[in-house]
């Protein structure tokens, strides 16, 4: 009985019988921190070379040929060797024997890939740290319309790229919108808001919604009251707006007849109807100036008509009317 109380003179239980204390174990201790990869933690060299090649534009040829030392040097520092091809217009990285991360050539690989898509070589050097990686979205199929696509991806950028860099800020993610594609680079919580962000804009829903919802979440982060709750009550709920439909014309059916319509009467059909096909050429004249002769006379006497009613005078109101008019304006004065 006596091993099975404790110090305290409480009873222990039999699933906690024979577990010790670990003083090297306390709620001092981040379990979920990754610790960083230090040169030392890897005993022995790769075993197989593992390499990436990634064409690039034309128009960045200029650039890299201009960065590619510098860009030598930072994989040097992990022991990963790059080379870059002109003629082919590529660039390729591959590990060596002095690679002493394993995972550093996929970094090299979204390195290089960053650098193809107009990423300046400052913030692609970024892929190295921990915690921060690289997205690349593919927008180019998410709109058929060119037109409509090009003013979608417009909305990114936003009046002089203030849409843009608000993202940056909200998402704590470097940006770049180019071609069919969205390059960001960032820690994976920024890197999963833009490219909801992104998708949602192609999507013909406007970034300033989203990233009033980002600028919420990021104030409701720091009360520490609302930590175990939810924020849906706190958050915006935008409506999408549904134009009217478009009356359609109800267009009436015509009745079904076997029979074929009657054909048009011809010039000479008429002339015989009318009995001209018959008169001589001088007849013809005579009685086609007739006609027009009674054309114009009706046309001169409308117009008389038309002329003569400004000379007319106005009806003169009576009494009767002259009493309403006086009590209408009594009216409107009270």
């Amino acid at each position: 009985m006596a091993e099975e109380e404790a110090t305290d003179g409480q009873p222990v239980s039999k699933k906690m019988k024979y577990r010790k204390p670990k003083p090297w174990d306390h709620d001092g201790i981040d379990h979920w921190k990754i610790e960083p990869f230090k040169e030392d933690d890897m005993k022995a060299p790769l075993t197989e070379e593992s390499s990436f090649a990634i064409l690039f534009p034309r128009y960045r040829e200029t650039y890299i040929k201009q960065i590619w030392g510098l860009a030598q040097k930072k994989l040097k520092e992990f022991g990963v060797t790059g080379t870059l091809d002109l003629v082919e217009g590529s660039m390729t990285v591959a590990t060596t024997r002095k690679t002493w991360d394993p995972w550093s050539i996929m970094n090299a690989r979204d390195f290089i890939k960053c650098l193809a898509r107009n990423v300046p070589l400052e913030q692609a050097a970024r892929v190295f740290e921990d915690e921060i990686t690289c997205d690349i979205i593919k927008i180019g199929g998410l709109v058929r319309n060119k037109e409509r696509f090009v003013k979608r991806r417009q909305r990114l950028h936003g009046p002089g790229g203030a849409t843009l860099k608000a993202l940056e800020l909200l998402t704590n993610c470097y940006i770049m919108v180019m071609g069919n594609t969205v390059s960001c680079i960032g820690p994976f919580n920024g890197l999963k808001q833009v490219r909801r962000v992104v998708i949602d804009t192609m999507k013909n829903i406007h970034p300033v919604y989203n990233i009033k919802t980002l600028m919420i979440k990021r104030e409701l982060m720091k009360d520490e009251t609302l930590k175990h709750e939810s924020w849906d009550r706190f958050l915006p709920k935008f409506r999408k707006a549904t134009a009217k439909p478009k009356k359609k014309k109800v267009t009436k059916k015509k009745e079904y007849t076997p029979f074929p319509p009657p054909m048009p009467e011809s010039k000479v059909d008429k002339e015989l109807a009318s009995g001209d096909y018959f008169l001589k050429p001088k007849e013809k004249d005579i009685r086609k100036r007739d006609s027009q002769r009674e054309k114009q006379q009706l046309a001169a006497e409308a117009q008389r008509e038309r002329r003569a009613k400004s000379f007319i005078p106005p009806e003169e109101p009576s009494e009767k009317n002259k009493k309403k008019d006086k009590k209408l304006k009594l009216k409107k004065e009270a």
